[in-house]
């Protein structure tokens, strides 16, 4: 599910709102259940982003000599504001999670029988 996060949530709201609590645990039958999916996919987005912007930034990274040298790119400024607006992992995997857009799997546990 590797497409462009940051094309899909331009137009999410950032800002925190009341849930059903039905709805949230429509799909599962278990309000635990589904914050366990949208906890887990709330992390998969938050790592994909720090990843995304610590690549772009190393773009722009120059080694200096001196550690007080601090060097401002505006390209970078701009970048790190771009990625501060957009909403919290956690709203968009519930956004995702409520538009049926998640797949989840259980894993039976491996049980060893010995005869």
């Amino acid at each position: 599910m590797t497409t462009d996060i940051k094309s899909k949530v331009q137009n999410l709201d950032p800002n925190i709102k009341a849930r059903n609590i039905l709805e949230v645990c429509g799909t599962t039958g278990n309000i635990y259940e589904s914050i366990s999916i949208i906890s887990n996919r709330a992390e998969q987005i938050a790592a994909e982003l720090k990843d995304e912007l610590h690549n772009k930034l190393d773009e722009f990274a120059t080694t200096s000599e001196t550690i007080e040298e601090v060097l401002e790119n505006k390209e970078q400024i701009e970048i790190s504001k771009f990625y501060e607006r957009l909403p919290n992992p956690s709203i968009i995997a519930t956004e995702e999670f409520l538009k049926g857009n998640l797949t989840h799997e259980y894993t039976e546990p491996k049980v060893h029988i010995e005869e």
